[in-house]
C-alpha cells in the first residue's frame, strides 16, 4: 500500500511543515535559521558577526587594517517533542487512509503543534525582554503610545531600515484597532513567511500580528508523559506587545519528522500508526540582544492557590479561595474543567469573586476548578486547578 511507502512519510513531513510555517505567528523566525551549523545531538552553532568602524585615510600609509569578528556562539537546544497517533483499521478502508491521515495529522499540528511552539518562542524572547529589563510601562487605555515607545526604543538599537514586527495579544489588539487616532493608520501589507505569503496589517511599516493571549505569557510548564501540552505558570505575566526586527531570532528545527506504520508494522494495537516529533528552540544573537523590546503587565503574586477538598453529596456548602495581590486592580472569573491540565475549562456563571461557593448540584465524582485572575481588565494568571471529590 501507498500509506507503507517511505515516500509518503517525507510527503506528510513536508506538508505538516508548510502548514506549521502558515498557522504559526512565530513562523518566520524559521527563515533567519539558514546559517546555522548543528554539533552533536542538541548544540547549534550561529555566527554572529560584527566589524570594527571606519578610519580616517592616511595619504602616506593608505588604510587603515580592520578585523571581521565573527564569533560563532554554541547553543543548546531544549525542546524535544513527540506524539504517538493511531487510526483504528475499523474506523476506515485502505483507499481513505490517505485522505484521513492527511486531515488528523494537519489539524493535529494546527491545534496542538503550532500553539505550543508558538508559546515556547514568545515566551522566551518575552522572559528576554524582561530579564534585560527592554519594558516599557505603558496604558492600557492608550495602547497606540505604547507601541509608539516600544518601536522607537528597537530603533533606537538597530536603526530605521530594519524591518520590525510587533506580536501583540488579542485584547491590546482590538484596543488598537478601536483606538480613534491610529484607525486610518492600519494598512494591509505583504509578509513573507518561508514560503508562503501572508497579509498582514501594519503600522508605520511595522508589521502587526495578533496572538491569543493563550500564547502570550512570559512563563509556562510543557508537560511530558500522556499529560502532555503546555500551560502557564501561576506566577506567569501577560505579553501585551513584543517588538523586535524580524531577524533578529532564529528559530531552529533540527527534526520534524513523520514516521508511518500499518496495522501489520504495528505490534501494540490493529490501527494504523503515526509518530511526529519536532527538536526545536529559538536563540538571539548577542549583538540582539538589546533589540527586543516588551510590554507586560503587572505581576500577580498568588500567595494561597485554591485547595483541594472532599465534600458529602447532595450536602453541599463548602468553597474554594484564592489569595492574590498586584499592583493592577485584579478581578476575578472561575471556571469548570475535566482534569488537571484545565481542559475543556467552561465558565461558573456569578462566580466573578475570589470565594466560589462550590456548586450544590455537583454529582458523585471528582470535579476540577481554576480561577483566572484578571488585571486592569486586560490580562489574565490562572491559578492552579483544585479537585473536588464528592463522595
Amino acid at each position: 500500500m501507498a500509506i507503507n511507502s517511505i515516500e509518503n512519510a517525507v510527503r506528510y513531513s513536508t506538508e505538516l511543515d508548510k502548514m506549521f510555517a502558515q498557522k504559526s505567528a512565530t513562523g518566520f523566525f524559521a527563515d533567519n535559521a539558514l546559517a546555522t551549523k548543528f554539533v552533536g545531538a542538541k548544540t547549534v552553532i550561529i555566527p554572529d558577526v560584527d566589524f570594527q568602524g571606519l578610519a580616517d585615510y592616511d595619504r602616506d600609509a593608505g588604510y587603515t587594517k580592520g578585523a571581521i569578528t565573527v564569533s560563532n556562539t554554541s547553543y543548546t537546544m531544549a525542546m524535544d517533542r513527540a506524539r504517538s497517533l493511531q487510526i483504528d483499521r475499523e474506523d476506515m478502508d485502505e483507499t481513505g487512509i490517505a485522505n484521513l491521515a492527511g486531515k488528523i495529522l494537519g489539524e493535529y499540528v494546527r491545534t496542538k503543534v503550532v500553539p505550543e511552539c508558538d508559546a515556547y518562542v514568545l515566551s522566551k524572547l518575552g522572559g528576554l525582554a524582561l530579564s534585560r529589563s527592554n519594558v516599557v510601562n505603558g496604558d492600557v487605555a492608550k495602547p497606540y503610545e505604547a507601541l509608539c515607545q516600544l518601536i522607537n526604543e528597537v530603533q533606537s538599537v538597530v536603526g530605521y531600515d530594519e524591518e520590525l514586527v510587533a506580536f501583540v495579544d488579542g485584547y491590546m489588539f482590538a484596543a488598537l484597532q478601536n483606538s480613534a487616532e491610529i484607525s486610518k493608520m492600519i494598512t494591509v501589507s505583504d509578509f513573507k513567511q518561508g514560503d508562503v505569503n501572508l497579509k498582514v496589517k501594519s503600522i508605520n511599516g511595522v508589521s502587526i500580528i495578533p496572538v491569543v493571549s493563550e500564547r502570550m505569557k512570559t512563563a509556562y510548564t510543557f508537560n511530558g508523559g500522556n499529560l502532555g501540552g503546555f500551560k502557564p505558570l501561576s506566577n506567569a505575566r501577560e505579553i501585551y506587545m513584543l517588538v523586535l526586527p524580524k531577524t533578529a531570532a532564529h528559530l531552529v528545527k533540527k527534526t520534524e519528522n513523520m514516521r508511518i506504520f500499518t496495522p501489520e508494522q504495528n505490534i501494540d494495537a490493529d490501527a494504523y500508526k503515526f509518530d511526529y516529533r519536532i527538536y526545536y528552540d529559538v536563540f538571539v544573537n548577542k549583538s540582539g540582544l538589546d533589540a527586543v523590546w516588551g510590554w507586560v503587565s503587572p505581576t500577580v503574586n498568588i500567595t494561597a492557590q485554591p485547595e483541594s477538598i472532599t465534600v458529602d453529596e447532595g450536602n453541599i456548602s463548602e468553597s474554594l479561595t484564592v489569595t492574590a495581590t498586584s499592583e493592577g486592580t485584579l478581578t476575578y472569573q472561575w471556571y469548570k474543567c475535566k482534569d488537571e491540565n484545565k481542559s475543556g475549562a467552561v465558565k461558573v456563571a456569578g462566580a466573578n469573586t475570589a470565594t466560589l461557593n462550590i456548586p450544590e448540584e455537583l454529582e458523585n465524582g471528582q470535579h476540577y476548578f481554576f480561577v483566572k485572575i484578571i488585571v486592569d481588565g486586560a490580562a489574565a494568571s490562572e491559578s492552579e486547578a483544585a479537585v473536588v471529590t464528592v463522595a
